[in-house]
């Protein structure tokens, strides 16, 4: 009987432990919370993220960055999200029209087409027609992209036929082969533009205000976290990160 209550106290011990080392390894109810958004909101959903962690104790934002399209085909495959920002309206609908959890998306900010050459622009572009010539190595999104299917538009308003010599499944891809010269130019967010600083020249496109890409977020499903998040996104504080980076008012 001793032996048997012995290791029934044992037994009580150990289970013990493992409970408290469970709640140690979640750090104490830490809540992790996954947020996709597209491309072009890098620098200010990090920010974001950074502030919201700051105001919510216990809260670790973990982001995931991409073209949104593909953000889209990932979350309808089953990757686990709980928040996602797309680029524009129409890749947020074959997200929460695919849903029955999702909360109904808000429109937290806008953007609009610049075209981007290397600093030098050593074959001088000075307009969206410049991007026709043959001889002017051009970069855009692909059009099933937000900011690909937004330069079509653009292109077809303008009546110009550009051959790009590659299509890219995000902004930021299209950004990377102008600054690291394997493009002579390309059409980005004008947010993109101002992102990039030094490294890059914008030149404004004709029509461009009148191709606007309105981005919208979502909680995908009823979570106390992720509706915080949206909040603090749509917020004052939130839109003033945004605007900050060139972002429009929604």
């Amino acid at each position: 009987m001793r032996r048997g209550g012995a290791a029934t106290l044992a037994l009580v011990a150990l289970l013990t432990a493992a409970g408290c080392s469970s709640d140690d390894g979640e750090g104490g109810g830490q809540r992790t919370l996954t947020v996709f958004a597209a491309a072009s909101l890098t620098s200010t959903f990090t920010e974001l993220a950074e502030r919201f962690e700051a105001e919510h104790d216990g809260v670790e934002v973990r982001l995931s960055f991409g073209g949104s399209s593909d953000l889209a085909a990932q979350i309808a495959e089953g990757a686990p999200a709980d928040v996602f920002a797309s680029a524009d309206e129409q890749t947020m609908a074959r997200v929460t029209g695919a849903s029955d959890t999702a909360l109904a998306p808000e429109v937290f900010a806008t953007n609009t087409l610049q075209i981007v050459t290397p600093a030098d622009d050593a074959v001088r572009v000075d307009a969206l027609a410049d991007l026709a010539d043959p001889g002017v190595k051009v970069v855009l999104c692909a059009p099933q992209v937000p900011c690909g299917a937004a330069t079509r538009t653009l292109l077809a308003k303008s009546a110009l036929d550009v051959d790009p010599v590659s299509e890219e499944q995000s902004v930021t891809d299209v950004l990377g082969k102008v600054t690291s010269g394997e493009a002579d130019a390309g059409i980005v967010y004008r947010t993109d533009v101002i992102g990039a600083g030094d490294a890059v020249r914008g030149v404004d496109a004709a029509g461009a205000g009148e191709v606007v890409n309105r981005y919208p977020v979502v909680a995908l499903e009823a979570d106390e976290s992720a509706d915080a998040f949206v909040r603090f996104v749509t917020s004052e504080a939130g839109r003033e990160v945004l605007a900050a980076a060139g972002f429009g008012a929604p």
